[in-house]
C-alpha cells in the first residue's frame, strides 16, 4: 500500500509539473506578445486558421498516462529498494 501511494504521488507531481509548465509557457508567450498592427493590414489571411487555444487530445489520455507513469515509478521505487538492501 505504501508503494502504491508513493507511485501515485510521484505520478501526480509529474503531471502537475507538466500542466503547470504548459500554463507557464503560455503565460510568458502572452505577456511578451507584441502585435504588429501596421503590418497586419498587408495580410489578408483568415485569422481562424492561425490561432488556436486549448488542448485537443482526449481526456482519457491523461488517465492512461497517469496510470502508466504510476506503474513505471512503482517499478523504479521497488527496484531502488531492492538494490539498496
Amino acid at each position: 500500500m505504501k508503494l502504491f501511494l508513493q507511485a501515485t504521488s510521484v505520478s501526480f507531481i509529474i503531471h502537475l509539473l507538466y500542466l503547470a509548465g504548459g500554463m507557464l509557457v503560455g503565460y510568458i508567450k502572452t505577456r511578451n506578445y507584441e502585435p504588429n498592427v501596421a503590418g497586419a493590414w498587408d495580410q489578408t489571411d483568415i485569422l481562424q486558421t492561425q490561432v488556436t487555444f486549448g488542448y485537443t487530445g482526449s481526456p482519457f489520455m491523461f488517465l492512461f498516462t497517469f496510470l502508466a507513469v504510476a506503474l513505471v515509478s512503482g517499478i523504479i521505487i521497488s527496484s531502488y529498494k531492492k538494490f539498496t538492501r
